[in-house]
C-alpha cells in the first residue's frame, strides 16, 4: 500500500513523500533536513526525487540528497535544473519501480515557463507544486495569463476526487480572497469553516480534491458569471473575455491584503 507522508519545511512548504513502508520518493524537496528526518524515522529508503519546478524552495535540496542516495532525479525539461537526470515532458511516464509506481507528466505552464505536474491514475493524486493551490493559483512569475489558463484547465479535468497536493499552506489566506470574489458562494463559506476548524487542530489543509476546487476555487471559477460581476464592480474589468478575468483576478490577489 502506497501512502503520502506530509513533511513541513521552512515557514508554510510541504514536502511530499510517497511510500510504502520501506522505499520512497520525495516531490519537490526544497530543504534536505526535513526529508532526511523523515527518512530516517520511518526508516525508509530515498529512490527517487521528483521536481515540479526550478524554485529554490522545491529543488534546493537535493544536492544534499543526493550526497545521502544517488538517486534518479525526475523534473522538467523545460527548464534549466542541474541535478535532473530525467528530463520530462507531457506524456512522459515518470517510473520509479521499487514503488510499482508510475505517475503520468503534465506541462503545466504559468508559475514558471516548463512547469510540470504529476499525476498518478490509478491513486488519484496529482502533484502539482505551486500551479494549483488550495484555493488559489500560483503567481505568474515567467508565463501569461493564456498559459496559466490552459494549465489550470488540465488539472481541473481530472476527476473530482483526484487529491490535491500542492506544495504551500497558503489555504486559509486563500479563500479569504475567494470570499472577497465571490461572498454568495455558500461551499465557500463552509470550506472556510472545515479548514479554520483543521488549522485550530495543527492539521494541513491539504490536500485537497479537484471537486472541491471546482466548488470554491476563484481560479477556477473566473469564468462564472458572479465572479464576473465583482470584478466589474471593482473596475478592474470592462468585459467577460475569460482571459482577461483571470488576469484581473490574478493581478487583484497579488495585491490583496
Amino acid at each position: 500500500m502506497l501512502k503520502v507522508l506530509t513533511v513541513p519545511a521552512f515557514e508554510d512548504n510541504y514536502l511530499w513523500l510517497i511510500h510504502d513502508g520501506h522505499n520512497a520518493a520525495v516531490v519537490d524537496p526544497g530543504d534536505a533536513q526535513p526529508i532526511l528526518t523523515a527518512l530516517a524515522e520511518h526508516g525508509l529508503t530515498l529512490v527517487a526525487i521528483l521536481l515540479t519546478h526550478h524554485h529554490a524552495d522545491h529543488s534546493g535540496g537535493v544536492p544534499r540528497l543526493l550526497q545521502h542516495a544517488q538517486v534518479p532525479v525526475f523534473g522538467p525539461a523545460g527548464e534549466n535544473i542541474a541535478t535532473v537526470t530525467r528530463p520530462l515532458v507531457e506524456g512522459d511516464i515518470a517510473t520509479i519501480p521499487e514503488l510499482g509506481l508510475a505517475l503520468s507528466v503534465l506541462d503545466v505552464p504559468g508559475h514558471t515557463r516548463g512547469h510540470i505536474a504529476y499525476v498518478a491514475t490509478d491513486r488519484q493524486w496529482l502533484f502539482c507544486g505551486d500551479t494549483l493551490f488550495a484555493g488559489g493559483c500560483g503567481r505568474l512569475f515567467e508565463g501569461t495569463p493564456q498559459q496559466m489558463c490552459a494549465s489550470l484547465a488540465k488539472l481541473a479535468a481530472l476527476p473530482g476526487s483526484t487529491q490535491v497536493y500542492c506544495a504551500h499552506e497558503y489555504t486559509l489566506s486563500n479563500l479569504r480572497f475567494a470570499l472577497a470574489v465571490e461572498p454568495g458562494n455558500a461551499a465557500l463559506v463552509a470550506r472556510i469553516a472545515r479548514e479554520q476548524a483543521r488549522r485550530a487542530q495543527g492539521e494541513p489543509t491539504v490536500p485537497s480534491t479537484i471537486a472541491v476546487e471546482q466548488a470554491t476555487n476563484p481560479f477556477l471559477r473566473y469564468r462564472e458569471p458572479a465572479i464576473i460581476a465583482r470584478l466589474v464592480a471593482e473596475n478592474l474589468v470592462d468585459g467577460e473575455e475569460p482571459i482577461a478575468a483571470f488576469a484581473a483576478l490574478r493581478a487583484w490577489k497579488n495585491t490583496y491584503r
